[in-house]
C-alpha cells in the first residue's frame, strides 16, 4: 500500500512538472523561429488544429485508465465523418431552402452521435464480454471500421458540405474558436465524470484491478462498455470537427494522430497498464507536443522526422516511467 502511494505521488508529481515544460517549450520555440512562433497566423494554425487531437487524445486516455486501448479512434472518427458526409451531400437538393439544409445538418449529427455510440459499443462488448484483449479487439475494429469507410467511399473524396456546416470551423465565441471551444468543454466533462462522478471513479478501480473490482459487486463489464462508449463518442465528434475543417471526409483523414494521442496520454501522466490518468495532465501534453509541432514545422522539420522523433519520445517517456516506478517500489 505505501509503495502504491509512493507511485501515485510521484505520477503527481510527474504531471506537476508540465507546466514548467510548456513554458521551456515556449520560449525554445520562439527563440529557434525568431519570434515567428507567436505570430497570429502560427497561434490562429494551432487553435484550429488541436481540437480534433484534443478530443482523440481524451478518448485515448478513457480506455487506457482501465487498463485498455483504443486503436479505432481514427478509423471511427472517418467512418462517422464520412457517414455525416453522405447525409449531407445526398439529402440536401440543390434548390433546398435555409430549413431544408439546418434539419438534415441536424440529422446528420444526431446519426453521426448515434454511429459513434454504436462502434464504441462494439469495442466494449467485444473486449467485456467476448473477452478479446483490448488491444486485439480494438485493431479488429480499426480494420473493420476502415473496410467500411473504404467500401462506402471506394477510396475517393467526400466533399462540398453545406456552409451552414463548414461555418462551424470560422464561428467564434468571445474570440475563440468554436471547434475549441467545444475541445475545452469536452475536456471540462470528462475531468468532471473522473473525478466527481461514481462512473469515473470506477474506471481507475478497473485500471488498478478489475478482480478486485469485480468482488467489490460491481459490474466491471458494464463499466468498460461505457468507457469505449465514451471514447467512441469523442470520437465521433473529433470526426465531426475534421469534417467542417477539410470540408471532406474520407478513409484516411488523420492517420498520424494514433501514435499522438497515445504519446500525449503517456506524457500527461496516464498509465498505460492502468488505473492512473488526469485530464490536466493530458491538456498540457497536448498543448506541449502540439505547440512543438508547430514549432519545428516553422523551423523547417519535416513531418516524417517529426514523426519519428514522437516515437523516440514515446519510447522514452514509458521507460522512464517504467524505472521511476521500480525505484518507488
Amino acid at each position: 500500500m505505501i509503495a502504491k502511494l509512493r507511485v501515485w505521488t510521484k505520477k503527481n508529481s510527474d504531471i506537476a512538472s508540465l507546466p514548467f515544460i510548456l513554458i521551456a517549450v515556449i520560449l525554445l520555440m520562439t527563440v529557434a523561429t525568431s519570434g515567428r512562433f507567436l505570430s497570429k497566423g502560427n497561434l490562429n494554425a494551432f487553435a484550429s488544429q488541436i481540437p480534433e487531437l484534443g478530443l482523440l487524445s481524451i478518448a485515448t486516455m478513457v480506455v487506457m485508465i482501465t487498463n485498455g486501448i483504443n486503436l479505432s479512434i481514427i478509423s471511427s472518427a472517418n467512418l462517422v465523418g464520412v457517414t455525416m458526409a453522405l447525409i449531407m451531400t445526398n439529402w440536401i437538393s440543390p434548390e433546398a431552402a435555409g430549413g431544408t439544409i439546418l434539419a438534415v445538418v441536424i440529422a446528420a449529427l444526431v446519426i453521426g452521435i448515434l454511429l459513434s455510440v454504436f462502434l464504441g459499443w462494439v469495442n466494449g462488448a467485444l473486449i467485456a464480454y467476448v473477452g478479446l484483449p483490448p488491444m486485439l479487439a480494438t485493431l479488429g475494429t480499426m480494420l473493420l471500421y476502415e473496410g467500411i469507410t473504404l467500401t462506402i467511399t471506394k477510396g475517393f473524396v467526400i466533399s462540398g458540405m453545406p456552409d451552414i456546416f463548414v461555418e462551424y470551423n470560422y464561428a467564434k465565441l468571445f474570440g475563440v474558436p468554436l471547434p475549441l471551444l467545444t475541445m475545452i468543454l469536452a475536456l471540462a466533462v470528462v475531468a468532471v465524470i473522473l473525478i466527481r462522478r461514481p462512473f469515473g471513479r470506477t474506471l481507475y478501480m478497473i485500471g488498478s484491478s478489475e478482480t478486485v473490482t469485480h468482488f467489490s459487486a460491481i459490474d466491471t463489464r458494464k463499466v468498460i462498455v461505457k468507457a469505449y462508449i465514451l471514447s467512441g463518442i469523442l470520437c465521433g465528434m473529433a470526426g465531426m470537427i475534421m469534417l467542417a475543417r477539410f470540408n471532406s471526409a474520407n478513409a484516411r483523414s488523420g492517420s498520424s494522430l494514433l501514435l499522438l494521442t497515445i504519446l500525449i496520454s503517456v506524457l500527461g501522466g496516464t498509465d498505460p497498464n492502468g488505473g492512473f490518468g488526469r485530464v490536466i495532465g493530458l491538456t498540457l501534453a497536448l498543448f506541449i507536443l502540439q505547440l512543438l509541432t508547430s514549432g519545428l514545422n516553422l523551423i523547417g522539420v519535416t513531418q516524417f522526422i517529426t514523426l519519428a522523433l514522437w516515437g523516440v519520445l514515446l519510447i522514452a517517456v514509458i521507460a522512464y516511467r517504467r524505472y521511476s516506478e521500480s525505484r518507488h517500489h
